[in-house]
């Protein structure tokens, strides 16, 4: 029993920092009830400070869209107060097809590690 638990501890001691080292996975789903297509989207960067404290969740936000596709404002409707700025400088760069007037576009960006 005691190797079992020995082996398991050295598994667990080479997993874990590799775990932490690597790269977030930061996805982003369009729910915008117009369905008005996204043409370029910028992923947010992993906050620092979120990435050390393993903080993982998603940002909803409400984008007001001008008629040209970009962007004019960022409502963050929920989501962790560190992930939050920088869900929001990303959206900010987010570019959607042209209509004929502004569209509240609801977007929600998930975070995870």
């Amino acid at each position: 029993m005691k190797s079992f638990l020995r082996g398991s501890f050295v598994v667990w001691l080479l997993v874990v920092p590799l775990a932490m080292l690597a790269p977030g996975r930061i996805t982003a789903q369009d729910h915008s009830e117009t369905a008005r297509k996204i043409v370029a989207r910028t992923a947010p960067q992993y906050p620092a400070l979120a990435r050390s404290m393993r903080i993982e969740g998603s940002v909803k936000a409400d984008v007001l869209v001008a008629p040209n596709g970009t962007v004019k404002s960022v409502e963050i409707k929920g989501g962790h107060p560190l992930l939050v700025q920088s869900a929001q400088n990303a959206l900010r760069e987010w570019k959607w097809e042209p209509a004929p007037h502004e569209t509240h576009e609801f977007v929600e960006l998930k975070f995870a590690l």
